[in-house]
């Protein structure tokens, strides 16, 4: 070692030998600060993946609590288009039967189309389910009402309705629908 040393101090000059050191220097320099830099991007684009999975997740948590949240609307909505629980509802003794149709066509049409905008959260079938539900309403109020003598009152409407039901079961979707959304929306939970 001390012969390499005494080698360089013959061969090399002062100047020479502080150039060569600055140059080393400034080399070693500048790998140190590229390897610094490289391992700090490697570490923010890291650090950036985390932070995009964390969003998806949070996105899809969102997404999953919106859609849980559109199918108890819809839940909500085929009890609130249930014919026994309209008849309940919005009885009113003084009606007609055709004033008293349009005041049960009218609601359901109005229950139906504040609550639209669920069908972005749900499934096809779910949303068919409930326009299903919808229009098998009407149908039956309609069908009754047409039945039904001119001179009819609300009340022998509401009575027909439910009679209708009571004696056929199944002409009421409303059970069938809800527990067709419950299921879709424990689905969601699962």
């Amino acid at each position: 070692m001390a012969f390499l040393f005494v080698l360089l101090r013959n061969t090399l000059n002062p100047n020479e030998l502080i150039w060569q050191l600055i140059i080393a220097f400034a080399l070693g320099g500048t790998l140190a600060y590229l390897f610094w830099k490289q391992r700090k991007e490697i570490k923010m684009a890291q650090d950036v993946k985390k932070l995009a999975e964390a969003q998806e997740t949070a996105a899809a948590t969102s997404t999953k609590q919106m859609q849980l949240q559109s199918y108890e609307r819809l839940i909500l909505l085929a009890d609130r288009l249930a014919l026994p629980n309209l008849v309940a509802r919005l009885n009113e003794p003084g009606l007609s039967a055709r004033e008293m149709q349009a005041v049960l066509i009218h609601n359901i049409k109005t229950e139906f189309e504040y609550n639209v905008t669920q069908q972005m959260y749900v499934t096809q079938e779910a949303w068919e389910a409930i326009r299903n539900l919808k229009d098998q309403n009407m149908l039956i109020v309609n069908q009754i009402t047409s039945f039904l003598p001119a001179e009819a009152t609300a009340q022998d409407l509401n009575r027909s309705i439910l009679e209708m039901l009571m004696q056929n079961p199944k002409a009421s979707l409303h059970t069938i629908v809800s527990d067709a959304l419950s299921y879709e929306a424990r689905k969601l939970m699962v």
